[in-house]
């Protein structure tokens, strides 16, 4: 078929055979949200290319786009739910029988339509591509946003695909055959990355041309002129290849089970979390206006790449350790969590002879000693709430060097130190929930937040339970309480699991209580033990994330400030949840249950339900069920993970000026909902108190 030149075309057009397009075949989608200052400009040109089927697809417009396409000539279709890749399906809907291609382009003018003739010149080629990144001019119009972009875009694809893509632009001619065997889902921004990922599956052939590009001609860009918009459509555009490529995986395992091993998910897991980390670094000080937004985009970046995770089966003991360590080690210099100057400060002071239980941050006899960040220092007019052993370490740390770093190396070794503990007994592919988890590499290592001490005794306690050591399990549940009040419970229902050997429940109670006892000596005398806060404003009224007390708070009217009165709601659960335990372990068989498992299962479960209950809430303190997660797989554990971040909006709204740092409802829905639903549906699956024989073979 000969394609019919116009005499309005330059110069130097190519050469045309009889493997040129027929135009009268080809039909053009432009997709259009407010462009009444360039369409007909944009229409008008595709006409001069002898292009007479043209289709615009209005996503929404509020200005005269409508109207200008239909007076340049134009069909014009509505589709009034908002997406791009919503605007490009509608566009094919009811197509003309006699349409053998479809030409995609944008109705902004930034498209070099005069590279059109080099796209109708073989008619053999599937799918053929704008390639803007291949001139000059294209990568000058193109935002640094854009050029990143599309670079990380197109090498996932190539790590994932195995086809070398170098730009994801929206000038594309593709066969309508070829696009209808594509099957598109995708209705936003993922729809061009989703095309180009599934041609390369179905094995179309494929073809990039070099295009220019220019500047938008008018209207504003919805995407890379914006930070939210990039935010938005680099997390679809991220989130589509990995959907795409967890089917694909899926698809090929059936087929072969060693694929379930590729590389590539590897490969893409750790690129993900790294970049995050690296994108992370600069934007701690949460006081900078604009620092939140910037430190959500890299979280998301981790966020993927920890789901990306969740689908590797099997994985090096180096691969492992590079990534933990090194993502650890990328954090080291961020600007940390405002806990840390009060870690310093307690330090500090009690090698200048004071006691951080007795005196606040504010009070007169300190003056003297106020350091260069003293006023960094949270809740000033409070004395010290953490745990005696806790004051120790940090007297230990301050008195080699008081450095945000070196807290932070004593942190983030005791994190490695958990790693190392579960690696001990469970494969690397599996603690990957852990290690690889964007909370917790940035609790320890960017927010410098002390939890992982706590946690590393319950980790090695839990393991040396397996073992049947009473005596050591006690003690090692001891030591966290002596860190961090939360564990006691534990320590309760550790010597319940004892019963009805009741000598050995008390041994383990007076070994659980003992390193409490001996590391509050040094802040007690005869005359008083102030080492538990009982008049910290902070402690008995401070809310800000919380999940049940708000809940409840809507309901019950007046509200109740005193945050002691929800211990007896966490009382109840956890003595329904024991009788529910009991019931269930006297149905089980008496091979499936051991102390080892039993520990993990009420651990889990109380601390669950402490934070559910619990009215102080911030979002490191979910790092406390992670290493639970590693063997109980725990859904609601593994998506909180994520969602905790929507924590840092109240620091966002701080730098703005807003200062009453409370989650509105939204937020915590946001925050708690997925954690929420994902703890049910393990109920729903009886995987929460079910014993799993295998959980602990490597």
């Amino acid at each position: 078929m000969q394609l019919r030149l116009s005499t309005n075309f330059p110069p130097n057009l190519p050469e045309y055979s009889h493997n040129s397009l027929d135009l009268d075949r080809v039909i053009v989608i432009i997709p259009v949200l407010n462009e009444e200052a360039t369409i007909a400009k944009v229409i008008k040109s595709l006409k001069q290319l002898n292009l007479t089927q043209i289709r615009v697809v209005d996503n929404g417009s509020i200005d005269h786009s409508v109207a200008e396409a239909k007076q340049a000539g134009a069909e014009v279709v509505i589709e009034p739910q908002p997406g791009y890749g919503r605007a490009c399906w509608r566009g094919l809907q009811q197509l003309p029988s006699d349409i053998e291609w479809i030409l995609f382009c944008d109705g902004d003018g930034s498209d070099d339509l005069s590279e059109l003739p080099q796209f109708f010149t073989d008619k053999t080629t599937d799918f053929i591509l704008g390639n803007r990144r291949a001139t000059s001019q294209g990568q000058t119009a193109m935002t640094p946003v854009q050029n990143f972009g599309n670079g990380l875009a197109t090498f996932l694809i190539h790590l994932g695909w195995g086809y070398r893509y170098y730009d994801l632009g929206p000038l594309r001619l593709i066969r309508r055959s070829a696009l209808e065997s594509i099957q598109m889902q995708d209705r936003g921004f993922g729809w061009t990355v989703e095309m180009q990922a599934r041609a390369v599956e179905l094995g179309l052939s494929i073809r990039e041309i070099p295009v220019n590009y220019h500047h938008r001609q008018g209207g504003k860009s919805k995407i890379s002129g914006t930070l939210s918009g990039s935010l938005k459509a680099g997390t679809i555009i991220l989130t589509t290849l990995g959907k795409l490529y967890s089917k694909r995986l899926l698809k090929n395992t059936k087929k072969d089970k060693f694929l379930v091993n590729d590389p590539v998910l590897k490969v893409l897991s750790s690129l993900l979390l790294i970049l995050g980390c690296i994108w992370i670094i600069p934007t701690g000080d949460f006081r900078q206006v604009g620092a939140v937004p910037q430190f959500w985009i890299g979280i998301t970046m981790m966020s993927l790449g920890f789901i990306l995770s969740w689908g590797i089966e099997c994985i090096s003991g180096i691969w492992f350790w590079a990534i933990a360590i090194l993502s650890r080690l990328l954090l080291l210099p961020m600007y940390p969590g405002d806990d840390v100057w009060r870690y310093l400060w307690e330090g500090y002071i009690q090698n200048l002879g004071f006691n951080p239980y007795l005196l606040p941050p504010n009070s007169p006899e300190l003056i003297p000693y106020h350091t260069a960040w003293w006023s960094l220092i949270n809740h000033l007019d409070h004395a010290a709430i953490y745990p005696p052993l806790t004051q120790l370490g940090l007297r230990i740390l301050a008195a080699i060097y008081p450095s945000v770093l070196l807290f932070k190396i004593a942190f983030v070794g005791a994190d490695l130190g958990i790693c190392w503990l579960l690696s001990r007994r469970f494969s690397y592919a599996k603690i990957l929930l852990y290690a690889w988890n964007p909370l917790i590499i940035y609790t320890f290592a960017g927010g410098a937040h002390y939890d992982s001490w706590f946690i590393l005794p319950l980790v090695a306690g839990y393991l040396i339970s397996n073992h049947k050591n009473t005596s050591w399990t006690a003690a090692l549940i001891g030591i966290s309480i002596a860190i961090k009040w939360m564990s006691l419970p534990i320590l309760g229902l550790f010597a319940w699991l004892q019963l009805p050997r009741f000598k050995s429940a008390i041994m383990v109670l007076l070994l659980g209580t003992l390193p409490f006892i001996l590391s509050a000596v040094p802040f007690c005398s005869t005359a008083s033990c102030p080492i538990i806060p009982t008049g910290s404003t902070f402690v008995n009224n401070g809310r800000s994330a919380e999940f049940f007390p708000y809940i409840l708070d809507l309901f019950w009217q007046p509200e109740t400030p005193t945050n002691s009165i929800y211990i007896i709601p966490l009382v109840l659960v956890l003595i329904g949840g024991l009788l529910y335990f009991q019931s269930r372990k006297n149905k089980l068989s008496s091979s499936l249950s051991s102390p080892s498992n039993d520990l993990l299962y009420l651990s889990e479960f109380y601390l669950i339900s402490l934070l559910i209950f619990s009215p102080i809430i911030h979002a490191w303190y979910f790092t406390w069920l992670v290493p639970f997660a590693v063997i109980s797989r725990n859904l609601g554990t593994r998506l909180v993970s994520i969602s905790a971040f929507i924590y840092f909006v109240l620091q966002h709204r701080k730098a703005l000026g807003d200062l009453s740092w409370y989650l509105t409802l939204n937020e915590r829905l946001l925050m708690w909902l997925p954690f929420i639903l994902g703890c049910l549906w393990m109920v729903f699956k009886s995987h929460l108190f079910k014993p799993n024989t295998s959980i602990h073979s490597k």
